[in-house]
């Protein structure tokens, strides 16, 4: 593509901050709270993690689309993000088992892009000011449209996105004869879990986001869990109860990412959403019980407020993010329960946390002996 016939196109903040840049894909006008993923590889998991739901996302990296697209690299059935920022846009893909370009998988998903934009700019003044509502404008709409259009988008805060992304009916994901069977709650779960959940002789079914205690209790599940997930934890009093009535009935049960917060809110213990959040395949965190350090995968603006969780008598944090000392995870002292705020399962990222996975197998193991 000729790069001086390309669309001349805009990023807006909620601010009234302009960024200029290049339409990529189809033409339109697309809402949601910008954020930035610092991750170098991974991009085609990052647009289909439904984590990302209601957000624009900005590539760090400077080159996206470089190595095209593959069918397995997906985490979910489409792509989840509402936007893509990026600096330099490669229409040719290099890499031999790619399945396409991520221009075309962009038009066919109906993704509106900019590229071209001064993605360092944009990613310093958001750590700056903090994340916020934003608009990509590729059709040239007036700006002053646009911003009377922006102030009607409602602030992530106390945004329930679940029912969004989670699917419609129960589905299974592995074995029908494997070893153990999980009753795994759907608030925007990723793919990469459940492989490896059923990689550990797992054979798991997936209930919606607004599925029941009793539902998942009538799968006779030998251990639960509680997904990854867009939005505020706070809205979502389904999953809240469903993970009370699990607690109650001390079962095993954990939780990832905003699994992790459910699990928080239905001890007492109140969230937060941050003024930048974690996002990217790179972030140090300690595990206070065995002293070692991980390099994590991270996606959450959201997160579990520390000094509630400090002197909960029941609730002991055993991870920290090492940037900024926020909880990382925790667990119950006297019930069969655990949570991390980050994702053992990456896709993309590091594998030093997928222990996580066999924790919670060895709990279901300690239960049913």
């Amino acid at each position: 593509m000729n790069y001086t016939t390309r669309q001349s196109a805009i990023l807006l903040l909620s601010d009234g901050t302009i960024f200029h840049g290049k339409s990529i894909g189809i033409s339109g006008t697309t809402f949601g709270e910008v954020c930035f993923n610092t991750g170098m590889t991974g991009y085609q998991e990052i647009f289909t993690d439904p984590s990302y739901f209601g957000q624009i996302m900005v590539a760090t990296n400077p080159h996206i689309g470089n190595y095209g697209v593959n069918d397995k690299e997906v985490e979910s059935d489409s792509i989840k993000i509402a936007g893509l920022v990026c600096k330099n846009f490669s229409f040719n893909y290099s890499r031999s088992d790619a399945a396409g370009s991520l221009e075309d998988y962009f038009i066919k998903q109906n993704l509106i892009c900019i590229s071209d934009v001064d993605t360092r700019a944009l990613v310093s003044y958001i750590r700056d000011n903090g994340a916020m509502n934003a608009v990509i404008c590729t059709d040239g709409t007036a700006v002053e449209v646009l911003k009377a259009q922006l102030a009607k988008v409602p602030d992530m805060k106390g945004l329930e996105l679940a029912s969004k992304v989670s699917t419609k009916e129960p589905y299974f994901f592995g074995e029908e004869t494997a070893k153990y069977k999980i009753s795994a709650l759907d608030l925007g779960i990723k793919t990469n879990i459940l492989r490896n959940l059923a990689k550990r002789d797992c054979y798991i079914k997936v209930f919606p986001y607004n599925a029941t205690f009793k539902d998942l209790a009538e799968f006779n599940p030998d251990g639960y869990f509680l997904s990854n997930g867009p939005g505020d934890p706070d809205p979502l009093f389904g999953a809240i109860q469903v993970a009370k009535d699990i607690i109650e009935n001390n079962k095993p049960l954990f939780g990832i990412c905003l699994g992790h917060q459910v699990i928080a809110l239905a001890n007492g213990v109140s969230t937060y959403k941050m003024f930048n959040g974690h996002r990217g395949i790179n972030h140090p965190v300690m595990n206070l019980v065995s002293g070692k350090g991980e390099i994590t995968s991270q996606n959450h603006g959201f997160a579990v407020n520390k000094e509630a969780l400090e002197s909960h008598p029941d609730l002991e944090i055993t991870h920290v993010h090492l940037n900024d000392q926020t909880v990382a995870g925790m667990r119950m002292k006297s019930k069969n329960c655990f949570s991390v705020q980050y994702h053992p399962e990456a896709s993309p990222g590091p594998h030093d946390s997928s222990y996580l996975f066999d924790q919670f197998i060895n709990n279901i193991e300690s239960q049913m002996n």
